[in-house]
């Protein structure tokens, strides 16, 4: 028997899903250690493979926001940036978009540049947009660059050249000459070699910025894992959802920038419905992604470390980033999010989190602050998780919100649910609504530890008649992983090039290296792409590569209408060339079975509590839980999946071994043969 292992590490808990050639799945689930994230991926992955044998695990991939926290908690190592003489300043002046916080601000101080100006260096060269050598590269200039970086004490360097994209001859050359003293050196031709200096510039900088830390990390996991008798490969999941080799995500850092939420995003867009939105609520964020078509919407640049931004759409609210990711909106409300009372005695909620340490009131672990973990365990939503939960302390935490509000507890903890579903539902405004997009044609696929308990409050807000709550959903992300497979994205820019075929073949060759496999092979699909504009304009799109130029001008007109809802014709011009490789990672696993761990009996009522009534018919027990439609607490039936009737109507309480499943009156919940449950409003099956 041989297994696949899939480890995703949150802000709150580290998931961990194992999966045998059969498609029957274990899954763990423990407390994230922030002080070394490996020590929790090894608790899990331990309690997963119980008594199996670990050297008959094949794979581990691995979902990290190692990248992410890096960037935004600017932990990354020191780097100096090389560029071509005259265009040091690029990266210092940088641009900024001031968000709705900030605009009035008259002490405004705009975020540090990604490298400080004292660590910006010019090179003698000088290569054209054709890719023509109009100044010779003086090695002499580099050798004294790379002599002052040395003397500096700096490891690591970025190189991004004027126009590299279209000739990468002198990018190569300084690279070689900066590895002869510098330990590591990145350039923007091996990173992601298209137009516009200025985001070619900090996607190379991100990359040499999170590189060491990378390398630094996957070595020791990899040994970690080689401890317990586990020496699969590791493989790592990239941004746009594609998984690649852990050398491959070193040399690409900045590519795993958004590894952790692409793998959630994979398993809504198996959950069987063409459109959907992903919603993904953990312990630290949530976050919401369309799925059009069966597949995730993918974007070419993003902004991260920035305020305002959801996940990176807003232009000048963070460092730029080239490179394809799966286009998620992200908010900071969680089930470890801590509410709080501003100044003016208003109640708030997140975004800052009670992480894994201390965690909610309720963990019992230190904590003392009010979260929503503790708001929704006093409403009665949830009895139970991961670790045990201690009403008496969530009572005690909501109490500390009641007393200032003048409100009874449960009022107080309804807010809290209240006020943190608002915000979930503004990172689904901003992949639907905000891009022209009508959320009620879509189901709501919600998974992650609190997410189910959340979802059907989020769909009413859009008018969404359906919610579709996944088997594992308590650990869908690390499932996800095991879904994903091999695939990396190679990119050109070229303006007015001839023939395409010798650059996408040069594009495929790539890429078929980057993944070790050959184009040759049936099972390896490769689509390729192009990004196009109307003459004389800015921006562009990518659309689906073909020979015919009426053809990509259709696309683009549909596309264009798609992004900006206005009918737009003209004499287009193409800017760049794409290609993704497939390559499956792994033989197809059957259908998953039904989780293991669910909950055998309700759990025990605590010490003085009055008798419950009877359960429902089928019910594992029973207990009050508040619904403002009921006028406060009322008892409800509790089942597990596998307890579930054919229909069951809310209110109601759905227990998994990792998340609780909330059905509110007017909903009903359904289960399905592959074992997902399906709630539907208005009470349609």
């Amino acid at each position: 028997m041989a297994y696949s292992i899939g480890v995703d590490v949150g802000g709150t808990f580290t998931d961990v899903v194992l999966r045998d050639t059969s498609g029957a799945i274990s899954v763990a689930k423990c407390l994230s250690t922030h002080y070394d994230p490996i020590a929790g991926i090894v608790a899990g992955v331990t309690r997963a493979l119980g008594d199996r044998d670990p050297a008959q695990v094949t794979r581990v991939v691995h979902a990290t926001t190692l990248a992410t926290n890096a960037v935004l908690e600017r932990t990354g190592v020191r780097v100096a940036y090389v560029t071509t003489q005259g265009f040091r300043s690029v990266v210092p002046l940088g641009r900024y978009a001031r968000v709705e916080e900030d605009r009035y601000d008259l002490r405004f101080t705009p975020p540090p540049p990604p490298v400080a100006p004292e660590d910006c260096f010019e090179v003698t060269e000088r290569v054209s947009a054709r890719g023509e050598v109009l100044t010779p590269l003086d090695d002499a200039s580099v050798r004294r660059v790379a002599a002052e970086i040395t003397g500096r004490g700096i490891g690591s360097a970025a190189v991004c050249l004027l126009h590299a994209y279209a000739n990468p001859a002198h990018e190569r050359r300084v690279a070689e000459i900066l590895r002869a003293s510098v330990p590591s050196v990145v350039t923007s031709s091996e990173v992601w070699p298209e137009i516009r200096e200025y985001e070619r510039a900090t996607t190379t900088i991100m990359s040499a910025y999170v590189g060491p830390l990378m390398a630094s990390y996957l070595s020791r996991l990899r040994e970690r894992l080689a401890a317990l008798g586990i020496r699969a490969p590791v493989h790592v999941m990239e941004s746009g959802g594609g998984v690649v080799s852990a050398e491959l995500a070193v040399r690409r850092a900045v590519a795993t920038i958004e590894s952790g939420p692409a793998a959630g995003v994979l398993a809504a867009a198996g959950a069987g419905f063409a459109d959907a939105i992903s919603f993904d609520m953990g312990g630290t964020t949530a976050k919401a992604c369309v799925v059009r078509g069966g597949r995730p919407e993918i974007t070419h640049e993003f902004h991260v470390g920035g305020k305002g931004s959801f996940g990176g759409r807003r232009a000048g609210t963070g460092v730029p980033i080239r490179t394809p990711a799966i286009d998620l909106a992200e908010v900071g409300a969680g089930g470890g999010s801590v509410a709080w009372l501003d100044p003016a005695g208003t109640l708030r909620v997140g975004p800052r989190s009670a992480g894994s340490s201390p965690g909610p009131a309720c963990y019992g672990l230190g904590g003392a602050e009010p979260t929503v973990t503790d708001a929704n365990l006093v409403l009665g939503y949830l009895a139970s998780a991961s670790i045990p939960l201690t009403p008496a302390l969530a009572e005690e935490a909501i109490d500390r919100l009641a007393g200032p509000l003048g409100v009874a507890r449960e009022e107080a903890a309804r807010a809290v649910h209240e006020i943190v579903s608002a915000a979930m539902a503004s990172a689904v405004h901003v992949v639907t609504v905000q891009r022209g997009i009508d959320p009620r044609g879509f189901a709501l696929v919600a998974f992650g530890g609190a997410g189910p308990m959340h979802a059907a409050r989020v769909a009413e807000r859009f008018g969404i008649a359906t919610v579709v709550v996944p088997a594992h959903c308590g650990v869908a992300s690390a499932a996800g992983l095991l879904a994903g497979d091999l695939a990396t994205e190679r990119v050109r820019s070229r303006l007015d090039a001839g023939d395409p075929e010798p650059i996408f073949a040069g594009l495929v060759a790539e890429a078929a290296a980057d993944l070790g496999v050959s184009p040759a092979d049936p099972e390896v699909r490769v689509e390729r792409s192009v990004d196009v504009r109307f003459l004389g304009q800015s921006h562009d799109l990518t659309v689906a590569w073909s020979p015919s130029r009426d053809e990509l001008a259709a696309r683009f007109a549909a596309r264009y209408r798609q992004v900006y809802g206005i009918e737009q014709h003209g004499e287009i011009e193409l800017v760049g060339y794409r290609v993704r490789l497939t390559a499956p990672a792994a033989p197809r696993a059957h259908r998953p079975s039904a989780p293991a761990g669910a909950l055998a009996h309700p759990p025990p009522a605590p010490a003085g509590a009055p008798e419950r009534p009877p359960a429902a018919p089928g019910a594992v027990g029973s207990r009050r839980a508040y619904f403002a439609e009921c006028g406060g607490y009322v008892e409800v039936p509790v089942h597990t999946r596998a307890s579930l009737p054919e229909r069951l109507p809310g209110p109601a309480i759905v227990e998994d071994a990792e998340s609780t499943i909330v059905v509110p009156p007017s909903w009903t919940a359904a289960p399905t043969p592959a074992g997902a449950v399906h709630l539907t409003r208005g009470g349609r099956a």
